[in-house]
């Protein structure tokens, strides 16, 4: 099925995108699905199935109606890893991330990790966001989170500081595809 966008219109206040098959996207609820699905797994590890492909990576997985998320990465102290979201089987979003820890500062990898945890679960009013909040803080513990962009094509950085100095990063990229 070939899916190209023909255009934006607007329906009782969503942003819906039409492709060329006819098959709509509303990017409102795409949204939501990935903010469901993303919590749902890495950040709460209560994923619907976790399996490690022939390459080694780990992939989490969740589905709900037409949508379905894959997380698939490898990697620990240093990562790599894209999410991907299909509609009706087709590729309709997807987001590349990489980064980690900083080498002096791999003994803080589990306690670095659980706050990024935390931060994925954190909402912030007015920010769409495909991480977490601008900014959090907690204790020692601080993330902030920078994006251009938004669901159709976005960039962020975000960075784990403990004690004021940075001990973890991740470069993001993503944004909707768009088929022949």
């Amino acid at each position: 099925m070939s899916v190209k966008v023909c255009g934006t219109i607007r329906i009782k206040g969503f942003q819906t995108y039409m492709l060329r098959s006819f098959m709509k996207i509303n990017l409102d609820q795409l949204y939501i699905f990935i903010q469901k699905a993303s919590r749902s797994t890495y950040a709460s590890l209560g994923v619907e199935s976790v399996t490690y492909d022939k390459n080694g990576f780990k992939e989490l997985n969740f589905t709900e109606g037409d949508y379905t998320y894959k997380d698939s990465y490898a990697g620990f102290f240093k990562s790599r890893g894209i999410e991907i979201v299909t509609y009706k089987n087709q590729p309709v979003w997807t987001m590349s991330y990489g980064g980690g820890m900083l080498e002096e500062n791999e003994e803080l990898a589990l306690q670095t990790f659980g706050f990024l945890k935390k931060a994925f679960l954190t909402d912030e009013t007015n920010f769409q966001t495909f991480r977490g909040p601008h900014s959090l803080k907690e204790g020692d513990w601080e993330y902030s989170y920078k994006q251009d962009g938004d669901i159709k094509e976005f960039s962020g950085h975000e960075e784990i500081s403990f004690k004021g100095k940075l001990v973890f990063f991740h470069r993001t990229i993503g944004g909707l595809v768009i088929n022949k």
